[in-house]
Order: C-alpha cells, then sequence, then structure tokens
C-alpha cells in the first residue's frame, strides 16, 4: 500500500450516529430481520470476498478495496484474506462472482451492488451457504447481516444546498438540469430525493435525467440534449449526482460556449478536485472512505467469527426485503476550494502536489492552495 493509502487510513469514530432510515419501497417479510452476529466461523484465518461494482470510477481500486484489504489485515494479525473480484458495472458478472466466492466458501462476503434488485437471489445463495453478507455503500436486496454507506439523502440534500448557494439571486433567473445517477442505484434514488427536497420550489428544473451506468458519456450526451432543449442562454446552473458525470457535463457545456454555471459533483475524485481549483466545478461531496471501509471490514471480521455487531452499528436501517439492518451511516462533507486544505489534504487523500500539478498551478496558486 502506498504512502497516501496509509495516511488515508483514519480510524473509525467511536459513536455512531443517530439516524434511522425509513423502509425503500414496501417492506416484504420475506428477509424478516437481521441478524447481527455470524454463524461461529474461524479465528483469524477467515477468508474475506470483496465484491466492488466498477472500476470506471476512481475510488473503488485507490481507496475501497486498498482500505479494506488493509483493514482486515490488521483486524486478523496478518492472517485474514481478502478475495476480490470487481463486476465492472455488469450485474449479472457479479452475481456469477457471489456464486464463485460461495462455491470457493469464503468466510464472509462485502458486496457494493452493481443492481440492488438483482444481487438479491445471491445474497440468498449466500446466507443458505452459511456465508453473512456486508451490503457496502449501497444498501443490497435480500438477506443481508450489515449495512454501511453514508447518509444519502443528506448527500443529495448537501449538493441541493451548495448549487442554491452559488446560484443566489440567480436562482430565478433561468433553468437548472438534474443530472441523477442510475436508476439500479438505490443511492441514486435517495441522492435525488435529498437534492429535490431542498431544490423544489426554490429553482426551476428544465430538464432531469437518471443517468444509465452513471456513465460520463452518458451524462454528456444528456447535456448536449438539454443544451439543445432549453437553450444555452436559460441554463443557469446543473445539479450532477458524482463527479464522472459533471466531468461528462461541463465537456458539454464547454462545447457549447456555457461558462461560469455551478455544477456540482460527488466524490472527490482528483479530477473533481482539480476542476473546482479551477472553478468549472463548483462542488463536490466529500465521503471518508477510509471510515467507510474500515466499519465494513471491522463488520465482515465479526461476522465471519461469529461475533455480534452490538459494539459497532447502533443503528438499524430497514431495506425493501429485509428490516433493522445492523448499520452505521457516516457523515458527509461539502468540499468547496474554499476547504480542499481541510478535508482531502487533512485526510490524506490527496497531497497538494498532486491536486496541484501541471497545468493547474496557476489556478492553485490563485486560492493559495500549495
Amino acid at each position: 500500500m502506498n504512502t497516501r493509502m496509509r495516511r488515508a487510513a483514519v480510524a473509525v469514530a467511536a459513536g455512531a450516529m443517530a439516524v434511522s432510515l425509513a423502509a425503500c419501497g414496501s417492506a416484504k417479510e420475506s428477509g424478516g430481520n437481521a441478524d447481527s452476529s455470524g454463524s461461529p466461523k474461524k479465528g483469524d484465518d477467515i477468508k474475506v470476498g470483496l465484491l466492488l461494482p466498477e472500476n470506471a470510477t476512481a475510488r473503488y481500486e485507490k481507496f475501497d478495496r486498498p482500505l479494506i484489504e488493509k483493514k482486515v489485515k490488521e483486524l486478523t494479525g496478518g492472517k485474514g484474506e481478502v478475495v476480490y473480484a470487481n463486476a465492472k458495472q455488469d450485474a449479472s458478472t457479479q452475481n456469477q462472482q457471489v456464486d464463485t466466492m460461495v462455491t470457493n466458501k469464503v468466510d464472509v462476503l462485502i458486496i457494493d451492488a452493481v443492481d440492488s434488485k438483482a444481487i438479491a437471489g445471491s445474497v440468498k445463495k449466500a446466507k443458505d451457504a452459511n456465508i453473512p453478507v456486508v451490503a457496502y455503500d449501497r444498501l443490497a436486496e435480500g438477506p443481508i447481516d450489515a449495512y454501511t454507506s453514508f447518509d444519502n439523502e443528506t448527500v443529495g440534500k448537501t449538493q441541493g444546498e451548495a448549487l442554491l448557494k452559488a446560484l443566489g439571486s440567480k436562482a430565478k433567473d433561468g433553468q437548472i438540469v438534474m443530472m441523477n445517477g442510475s436508476s439500479t442505484d438505490p443511492n441514486a434514488a435517495q441522492f435525488k430525493k435529498g437534492a429535490h427536497s431542498v431544490l423544489d420550489g426554490k429553482v426551476k428544473i428544465g430538464r432531469e435525467y437518471d443517468t444509465k451506468e452513471w456513465k460520463p458519456e452518458n451524462a454528456n450526451a444528456n447535456m448536449e440534449g438539454a443544451i439543445s432543449a432549453l437553450g444555452k442562454d436559460k441554463i443557469v446552473g446543473v445539479y450532477s449526482a458524482n463527479d464522472g458525470m459533471a466531468g461528462g457535463i461541463i465537456t458539454a457545456l464547454k462545447a457549447a460556449g456555457i461558462a461560469d454555471i455551478p455544477v456540482t459533483g460527488q466524490d472527490a475524485e482528483l479530477s473533481g478536485v482539480q476542476r473546482i481549483v479551477t472553478g468549472e466545478q463548483y462542488m463536490s461531496v466529500y465521503k471518508p472512505y477510509p471510515q467507510e471501509a474500515d466499519v465494513a471490514a471491522e463488520m465482515a471480521v465479526a461476522l465471519a467469527q461469529g461475533k455480534s455487531l452490538d459494539s459497532i452499528a447502533k443503528d438499524k436501517v430497514d431495506s425493501p426485503t429485509t428490516k433493522a439492518v445492523p448499520s452505521v451511516l457516516v457523515p458527509v462533507v461539502s468540499l468547496t476550494k474554499d476547504n480542499i486544505k481541510d478535508t482531502v489534504i487533512k485526510d490524506g487523500i490527496y497531497t497538494a502536489a498532486e491536486i496541484c500539478a501541471g497545468k493547474y498551478k496557476a489556478a492553485c496558486d490563485k486560492i493559495n492552495l500549495k
């Protein structure tokens, strides 16, 4: 693991957030109540299956995977093994990966689902094989044993509030475009709900899209369509649910000759932070991945060893299929050019040298980022 990853592995906050989420969709009883402990397994000699959804977003390979691997090693005295697979945004592939891990008898699974509904059958297969499942970052359906993510509605509210602040008195002067995430991702629906709770009635939403697979190229095409439909002089801002899509949106805005309008984001990707430095992107939502990753690893190791999650997860979350899932929800921060030093640099995610490399140096100098 490189130096930045070691710096990034901050300690998990001890206090649990007093957050309770209502059930997404209609609750079904088939999953029953989530159990907070796994069946007795091994000691430290455990095998943890880690399934991440895609590799186009930088966070998964750069942060989540190495952080989880590091924490599992720490918790097991170096004896625990992480078996990794990335689905590359394909739900069928991910289901096959779960089947393989079940066949290979891993002791516990950490799953960040490509499609929260499509993974349910595979989660049940794991459960039937007495393999506990931690839903990571997205609330997978099926009989999951634990869940950790960020407070997703708060993410959307944070984005919406930042956009309104950036628009100021211009909020009523034109229209905004909303670029939501994938319809197969339950997080995207929660981001959208949070954003709408802030934006509705304060701005006119000219066009709104659910962006297939979160892909920047799809966001780019949607933005081109919005510009064509609304007219480039009528758009005053863009709600983008994450940084990758913000990149595609900003490319479309530039091609149309539209500049100096606020665009939101999420994930604090390096490219997103650099666009914030130059002023092309207004903000991102910084989500402390080290804390989320550490929690997932703690949950997984505890479940594999047959221990209770009571000391780790103080919250309960309902999924559409499983009630009262032991959960930890991690807080988020609105990242703008004003607090880059106090967030991603302070936490060791990036150095100022990385952010300010090459063509970004002059923009960094203007905001005294060194």
